[in-house]
């Protein structure tokens, strides 16, 4: 079944007709006529909507942010984003090929066909307006197609957010009505459209709530409700076999989407040439080093359930004693002692070289064999089970209406995939992290603590599923953005076993490169291959020690000048005139 619909899609993308037939002007021999009339012509259009979704920059949002850091900070991290001439995310393309779909489906005479795949058409416009908002704000909002001649249209002036955000729901309820209920992992169904609609209300609730912006509780219910429908009435669950050790890695590092937790995957097959390249990202040393920062390393809890950042000098651990009893998915994510490849006995530390922090990433990787530059094809999640729990949590937390059962029903579930200890919503809210509240200092009330801790759940559960600088925009957490990136604690040079089997893993430097080298040592010159701050901590990015973010500007993205000359109507965000 993987293999038939791919293949279907890739013939549509790779054929030579399939840019004419979905970009702006459709083909001139297919018209409302002589197609749009039977079950597979809906099909074969609608398929051309997939391609909105991403691929390999599935982790954009994370590495955008602060939850990867590689050779080269984004913009967004350094405050240093400019007004592009055009382009810039200011495109609708896809829009048109939905909304000229929509205004001919219905000649179709298969009811059933048209039901179901008008319902993929609202969700796509969803998604797509949903980008937008997300990106941009207010923008124009167009539920047709648009003449060359139609200056009117073509010079609309931007819808409030509320107006957009209104109608990804009305779009979103609409799909949810008319889209199958099936399991399938790779193509739209009515479980997707209430994801997605979980996903919004959550969003826009707690972008309003962060802002000060009434009536923002509507969306956190819509959040809420639509996650509990998922809940109570729906075949997903948190995917586990019982292996507290191995069931968060190996969701992620299955060639196959697990479809008892995921709703929604982006498929990938080396049958017609469909790859990605994480593997190649996270393994070798030529291609962005990725790792992860160390506070997030600081924010998983000791496998008890206690705050690892309680501990007097947890920043001055050697690695091998920081990662030790920790919360399962840190040993999951990165490589920790006893860490092996999918597929492989020999037990890996990590490769200082392929990261810039020294914590090396494991989400997502697979066999060897696949570590070449885009040769990776295990499907990526777009939408899951375990973001849906998450958000029912958060929802009703900033409702102030979360209770103890709440959080056994969500939370819970994903803890007890990895054998950890129920998260407490007397002991959080009676005793916040400080930590955390450092990272967040706009969360207030008293619901504060277990805001704070279903925060670093959903920092560490959605690790690289590109949500983290979503969720630092609409927390109004910016300022976030602008703490220390630093990696592992070395004392200073010397020789260091990173798995504590006796053996040396790494030998760090300074001057003169040693002679007599050991093999399979990893040799790593300070202030040349490594750097390091006033406390022995990796400092990866020491260009960039100083960022900033601009708290009046720099949630939205600027409008394209050309964009602006060509709509006086349009008015470009604030902080960007």
């Amino acid at each position: 079944m993987k293999f038939n619909y791919l293949l279907l899609i890739c013939i549509l993308l790779l054929s030579g007709c399939s840019d004419e037939f979905l970009d702006k002007e459709p083909l001139s021999d297919v018209t409302p006529e002589n197609f749009f009339l039977k079950s597979s012509d809906l099909l074969l259009y609608t398929n051309g909507f997939y391609r909105m979704f991403p691929s390999t920059s599935i982790y954009d949002g994370d590495e955008t942010a602060d939850n990867i850091v590689a050779t080269t900070l984004s913009e967004e991290m350094r405050g240093a984003r400019t007004i592009p001439t055009t382009g810039g995310g200011w495109d609708w393309e896809y829009l048109r090929d939905i909304n000229y779909f929509l205004e001919n489906y219905e000649k179709c005479e298969d009811e059933a066909a048209k039901l179901h795949y008008s319902g993929v058409a609202y969700f796509f416009r969803a998604y797509f307006y949903f980008e937008k908002l997300k990106r941009f704000g207010e923008v124009p909002y167009y539920e047709g197609t648009i003449e060359a001649d139609d200056l009117e249209s073509l010079q609309a002036p931007r819808e409030s957010r509320q107006f957009i955000a209104n109608k990804i729901l009305e779009d979103l309820d609409k799909a949810v009505s008319n889209l199958n209920e099936e399991v399938q992992a790779y193509r739209i169904t009515k479980y997707s459209a209430l994801a997605l609609k979980s996903r919004v209300g959550l969003y826009e609730g707690t972008y309003e709530k962060y802002r000060g912006i009434t009536g923002y509780e509507v969306y956190l219910n819509v959040a809420m409700e639509a996650s509990l429908d998922l809940m109570e009435d729906s075949p997903y669950s948190v995917y586990s076999t019982g292996s507290i050790e191995a069931d968060y890695m190996n969701l992620f590092n299955s060639h196959d989407a697990q479809i008892a937790e995921v709703i929604l995957s982006r498929q990938f097959t080396q049958t017609v040439a469909v790859d990605h390249n994480v593997n190649y990202y996270t393994t070798t040393s030529s291609y962005g080093r990725p790792g992860m920062p160390k506070d997030l390393v600081n924010s998983y809890l000791m496998d008890d359930g206690s705050r690892f950042t309680d501990n007097a000098g947890y920043d001055e651990l050697f690695f091998t004693e920081e990662v030790q009893g920790r919360d399962p998915r840190l040993a999951q994510t990165i490589r920790t002692p006893g860490y092996t490849r999918k597929g492989e006995s020999m037990e890996l530390v990590p490769n200082l070289g392929a990261t810039m922090t020294g914590y090396q990433l494991t989400k997502y990787v697979t066999e060897p064999v696949y570590d070449t530059y885009d040769e990776s094809i295990g499907d990526l999640p777009l939408l899951r089970f375990g973001e849906v729990l998450l958000n029912y949590a958060e929802a009703k937390a900033e409702l102030g209406t979360l209770d103890q059962s709440d959080l056994d029903a969500s939370i819970q579930l994903l803890r007890e995939r990895v054998g950890m200890p129920a998260l407490s919503l007397n002991d959080a809210n009676s005793d916040p992290d400080p930590f955390l509240e450092d990272q967040y200092p706009t969360v207030e009330g008293t619901n504060k603590g277990v805001i704070l801790e279903i925060r670093r759940e959903r920092r560490i559960e959605l690790y690289m599923e590109n949500h983290r600088w979503n969720d630092i925009v609409r927390w109004k957490s910016g300022q976030t953005l602008t703490q220390p990136l630093r990696g592992l604690y070395f004392p200073g040079t010397g020789e260091y076993d990173m798995d504590s089997d006796g053996n040396v893993d790494v030998v760090l430097f300074e001057g003169d490169e040693p002679s007599g080298q050991m093999t399979g040592v990893q040799y790593i010159k300070i202030g040349s291959d490594i750097y390091f701050d006033e406390k022995n901590l990796i400092n990866p990015q020491p260009d960039f020690n100083v960022r900033s973010f601009n708290e009046e500007r720099d949630y939205l993205y600027p409008i394209p000048r050309v964009e602006l000359q060509l709509n006086p109507n349009l008015t470009q965000n604030p902080g960007w005139e």
